[in-house]
């Protein structure tokens, strides 16, 4: 068996957010029981795309003996894969991007007007969102703490409707991964304008100040406007940032 370059993955580190398995274009990643696993050598190219992709430092490539890398085999599993969830129990939903029109969720009560959702894609946890998801292209980007939608009960009407979502929560994530992420979005989406929208409580800061920094170096003078949430889900106040 040759000595090659192949991907191996610290299961210590990873938390299974699934980043890596949208980086690899050869599927040769999927997320099982909680944490990113290689599925075979043969679909690994050892170029290592999804090392910049993984947030917690889990990923690393080493030379060592491995099946040859198999270009056929990789189209042919890319084939039956394309466009499937992941399995159930298996993978992780927010490994794969997708849009849909708001309020044609399958399922959906018939005339549910105003009830609808207005989420119009998937994933939204910033977390998982690819810099490059289409859904971002161009548009009015919505960045909410996660308490957020439950504290406001007309969160969908009054602030989801007709924009992108990504949800993340200061005080819980890493804010430094927040600021890399969002630039790196901004800067491929050209958003037309950008909402915070945060709890009135301190540690909220975080993610206002780690989107307008992104802003700034990625896409200055886009409009970016704070709205302000109270605990008890009134809205407080509204500010556009220079």
């Amino acid at each position: 068996m040759p000595v090659r370059k192949v991907i191996t993955i610290d299961e210590e580190k990873c938390d299974g957010c699934g980043l890596c398995a949208d980086a690899c274009h050869e599927g040769a990643i999927e997320i099982v029981d909680g944490k990113a696993r290689l599925v075979s050598d043969i679909y690994c190219d050892g170029l290592g795309d999804c090392l910049a992709e993984c947030p917690q430092d889990a990923i690393t490539i080493e030379e060592r003996e491995a099946a040859p890398f198999d270009e056929k085999a990789v189209k042919e599993r890319m084939a039956k894969t394309k466009g499937a969830l992941p399995p159930a129990g298996g993978g992780c939903p927010g490994s794969a991007a997708r849009s849909f029109h708001p309020g044609t969720a399958p399922g959906a009560a018939p005339g549910a007007g105003d009830n609808a959702s207005r989420l119009g894609h998937w994933p939204v946890q910033l977390m998982l969102v690819p810099p490059g998801a289409p859904f971002l292209e161009g548009a009015d980007i919505l960045i909410a703490a996660d308490c957020v939608p439950f504290a406001t009960a007309n969160f969908h009407e009054s602030y989801l409707a007709g924009k992108a979502l990504l949800v993340g929560c200061p005080k819980l994530d890493d804010v430094n991964y927040y600021l890399e992420k969002l630039t790196a979005i901004f800067a491929q989406a050209a958003p037309r304008s950008i909402i915070v929208l945060r709890m009135e409580v301190p540690c909220c800061g975080g993610i206002t100040n780690a989107v307008k920094q992104a802003r700034d170096a990625a896409v200055p003078g886009t409009k970016l406007e704070v709205v302000t949430i109270g605990i008890r889900g009134d809205e407080l106040r509204r500010e556009e940032l220079a």
